[in-house]
């Protein structure tokens, strides 16, 4: 099982990778589900990547809080907005774009719900 889920795992991470480059395809479940997997399989990969700097945050948020920073959020919706505009610009299909429009909606609704963790407070330099 350990091998099943350490190729799942990988399969998992590639495409999280990859949603950070295309349209539609989404970063975050699939780092998440990675770091599932990993934590299953890879004790040493799990590790790695929960300390990386750019999954660790939203994998330690997730996993203690089950929300994201607000300035995760922000980006996040962003790029959807960026990504699905592109993409409805791009399909010549009207069914298809009102397809993609009502799946951005869902997705952004979804996404909203999602509960804000707060930023740790900044500490005071009292010198």
């Amino acid at each position: 099982m350990r091998i099943l889920f350490a190729l799942l795992g990988s399969i998992s991470l590639a495409l999280g990778v990859l949603g950070a480059f295309l349209p539609v395809l989404p970063t975050t479940p699939f780092v998440l589900l990675s770091a599932c997997l990993f934590g299953k399989s890879s004790p040493r990969v799990h590790h790695w990547l929960v300390t990386h700097p750019w999954f660790g945050g939203m994998i330690s948020d997730w996993q203690q809080h089950r929300g994201l920073r607000a300035h995760v959020r922000r980006r996040a919706l962003w790029m959807m907005a960026l990504s699905f505009t592109f993409s409805i610009y791009m399909v010549p299909l009207w069914p298809v774009k009102v397809g993609l429009g009502l799946t951005f909606v869902v997705l952004v609704l979804w996404f909203l719900r999602l509960p804000l963790v707060p930023d740790p407070p900044v500490p005071v330099d009292r010198s």
